[in-house]
């Protein structure tokens, strides 16, 4: 059976028009759409707070879009305070966008506000089950995909969530998000190709820095050693004076956090003695960031993070339909909504089967590649990012497909 990565559509006038036609394509066949952090839209630490801070708003009326026959469930925080409320509002834009964009889809989307909070979560998975919803895209905090996913596998319906904690991923659990794990196999890969051998590390001692240390120990183990590696709390002065004092044995230094830390972090190796200058810098997704861009010791460093092309052109499209810049996680509920459209449209009675939504050959969305693994996480083809001052140079370009 051909995947749905390689089918083409069934015939020409099936097909959206003009641009949007190879937005639509791409989700499917894999064209250069490739998207990413730039500009206003860079990725924010994906494990910061992720509670609404103050209390919520009055709970949207649920909203039904577009009259296809596939039902298709979509839970964001609409009501919560601050920017979570924000980027729900944003996502729910994007999801309708992609509506519009892909000509005639056979779904109907079933927006639900879950409030934020787990228990707003079951109440409106609940809801989008007894409609008839054959797939559930969101909830988008970590907390409530449980709670929506104990519902959700007593039917066998598939959630695409997208949250970015991938200890909720599992079995008719797939998250659509921008997971640390492909930034750091990503960046360890390249780094070996380019000869570099031996690696040191300083981390963040917080959640974020336990899921990155676990997938670099990994990598590193595949392609080289690791002679130094430290984390670092608040104090970063301790945790940077020992990996300075090993940094002549290594070839590459891995300093993975948020703008503002990471440009601490170098701050601190450098007080400590290191001289960065002698050696490669590596990060991740994070450093997409003017605070990066802006400091003098991080030129040079490399980063992995999708193309940027792919997220500047929906951005457009966005802003000339809502006059207002998107959220940068606005491109998941985009993709998540033309992906279902278009397997929808091509896999009948399968579309959503465990083996449609985990082909092995994947997808190509606004970000580029992506593909689901069984046990729920994703996989991205990302670029390779070198800082300059004023922004970022692509020095490696996402893959155009994956391999074996």
């Amino acid at each position: 059976m051909e995947g749905p990565f390689n089918r083409k559509f069934g015939s020409p006038d099936s097909r959206p028009s003009g641009p949007t036609r190879r937005t639509v394509v791409g989700l499917i066949l894999g064209a250069p759409l490739l998207g990413a952090c730039s500009g206003g839209g860079q990725i924010s630490n994906p494990f910061g707070p992720s509670a609404p801070e103050g209390p919520p708003g009055p709970q949207q009326q649920p909203l039904a879009v577009g009259t296809g026959q596939v039902k298709v469930g979509l839970i964001l925080p609409l009501s919560a305070a601050g920017n979570a409320g924000v980027a729900a509002q944003s996502m729910k834009n994007a999801a309708e966008m992609a509506l519009a964009e892909f000509q005639n889809p056979n779904i109907q989307l079933l927006i639900k506000d879950d409030g934020g909070s787990p228990q707003g979560a079951q109440q409106v998975t609940q809801e989008a089950l007894g409609e008839g919803v054959e797939i559930v895209l969101g909830p988008l905090f970590a907390a409530s995909v449980p709670a929506t996913a104990q519902l959700t596998r007593a039917r066998n319906i598939p959630v695409i969530a997208f949250s970015t904690d991938s200890s909720v991923a599992g079995r008719g659990v797939y998250l659509l998000s921008f997971l640390p794990e492909s930034d750091v196999n990503r960046i360890v890969d390249y780094s070996a190709g380019i000869g570099k051998r031996s690696f040191a590390a300083l981390l963040p001692d917080n959640a974020y820095g336990n899921v990155v240390e676990a997938a670099f120990k990994q990598a590193v183990g595949r392609k080289g050693r690791l002679v130094a590696f430290e984390k670092y709390t608040a104090d970063r002065a301790g945790a940077a004076r020992t990996v300075a004092q090993s940094l002549g044995s290594a070839d590459a230094l891995f300093i993975a956090d948020d703008g503002e830390s990471v440009v601490a972090a170098a701050d601190a190796l450098t007080a400590a003695g290191a001289n960065l200058r002698n050696i490669q810098l590596l990060g991740t997704g994070l450093w997409d960031n003017p605070r990066v861009y802006a400091s003098a010791t991080l030129q040079g460093g490399l980063y992995a993070a999708p193309d940027p092309s792919g997220f500047r052109a929906f951005s457009g499209r966005y802003r000339a339909k809502y006059g207002t810049d998107p959220v940068r996680t606005a491109t998941l509920a985009y993709d998540a909504v033309a992906l279902v459209a278009a397997l929808s449209k091509q896999q009948g009675g399968q579309r959503f089967a465990p083996e449609t939504l985990t082909n092995p050959s994947g997808f190509a969305g606004i970000d580029g590649l992506f593909r689901f693994r069984s046990d729920g996480t994703n996989e991205r083809g990302l670029a390779v990012m070198k800082v300059a001052s004023g922004g970022s140079t692509p020095v490696a370009g996402s893959p155009k497909s994956f391999g074996a």
